[in-house]
């Protein structure tokens, strides 16, 4: 049997499955007779271990998915696999380009994690094929990402936070709580959370703006470029399949990672507007837009931390003063 997985060291924050566990897995998923032909770990993911696995009795390989044990995962990200399989209904706008669920399971009785298997999507990693076409195709590519994010954010959600909750009734609320949940996790690696604490301060005061926002849309969370896959011979970009919504939440879309990187810089990236539309540019939303920012650089810094980036932690400090200095 052909295996193949990533070297990490001994304290690197993923852990890899030995092949016995992988085949206990599959067997629990598809039946005690189920016969492992070969398992690739693909190290394209910083969160959870992903296995495309070459099943005997299957035509098609799989992808096996496996969360952090409970104790190496932050406040701030608790149960991000669950939080993925219970937004599946509310993706159901995207579906045709998502992976299907084939077996979850929260039970531990197998291995000490949550896993989930997942059908495996024809297509390349777009960060590996958006580089062979000429820039000026790229905005083929944004186009179809913004048509996306405004297909999800369009759909309304029943609360505000994370998919699987907890759920809170207004937005200032989850966004203040997750402020202080992502202080307490830099408290607890030993790093300096007083920028990200100030900020949780100015989200409380500034309540209001925050509450402007009344309505739950639903999140991507981490859409980019790293979760989309391209097909391999078109004479354009085009997106075949989009991957990884364990970060889905209920709130305000300009607070979603996707927006963010879309804001980021003025090139090809900006035909992603042109299928999103032009979000709202009042004062009120500005204010908003750098408490959002705030928080994406404190998720930042932990995982930052989390792979062992000293220096990016070190520097992820003098954005955040430039974030205050525009808060205060």
């Amino acid at each position: 049997m052909d295996f193949r997985p990533v070297e990490r060291g001994a304290d690197a924050f993923q852990q890899p499955l030995g092949v016995q566990a992988i085949e206990a897995v599959c067997r629990r998923a598809f039946g005690g007779d189920t016969q492992l032909g070969a398992v690739v770990e693909l190290g394209t993911g910083m969160y959870n271990n992903v296995y495309r696995v070459t099943l005997a009795n299957r035509d098609r390989p799989v992808i096996l998915r496996v969360a952090p044990e409970p104790g190496r995962q932050f406040r701030s990200e608790p149960h991000l696999m669950r939080n993925e399989y219970a937004s599946q209904p509310w993706l159901a706008v995207i579906a045709p380009l998502m992976p299907s669920v084939l077996a979850a399971d929260w039970s531990h009785e197998v291995i000490g994690r949550d896993w989930m298997i997942q059908t495996c999507l024809d297509g390349t990693p777009a960060p590996e094929l958006l580089g062979e076409y000429p820039r000026t195709s790229w905005s083929t590519f944004f186009r179809q990402l913004g048509a996306i994010a405004r297909s999800v954010h369009d759909v309304r959600g029943p609360h505000f936070g994370a998919v699987a909750g907890p759920g809170y009734t207004t937005w200032s609320e989850a966004v203040t709580t997750s402020l202080e949940e992502i202080s307490a996790d830099l408290d607890s690696v030993g790093l300096d959370s007083a920028d990200i604490r100030k900020t949780a301060a100015v989200a409380d005061h500034d309540h209001a703006v925050l509450d402007e926002i009344t309505e739950p849309r639903l999140l991507t969370g981490d859409l980019w470029t790293v979760n989309c896959l391209l097909a391999p011979s078109a004479p354009q970009p085009t997106i075949t399949g989009v991957l990884d919504f364990d970060r889905t939440l209920f709130g305000d879309p300009l607070a979603d990672w996707t927006i963010r990187m879309a804001s980021a810089k003025a090139d090809e990236r900006e035909a992603f507007w042109e299928s999103y539309g032009v979000p709202e540019r009042s004062p009120a939303a500005q204010r908003r837009a750098w408490i959002y920012e705030a928080r994406h650089l404190g998720a930042i810094r932990l995982e930052r931390h989390r792979l062992g980036k000293t220096n990016a932690v070190r520097e992820s400090y003098g954005a955040m003063a430039d974030v205050l200095a525009e808060l205060t």
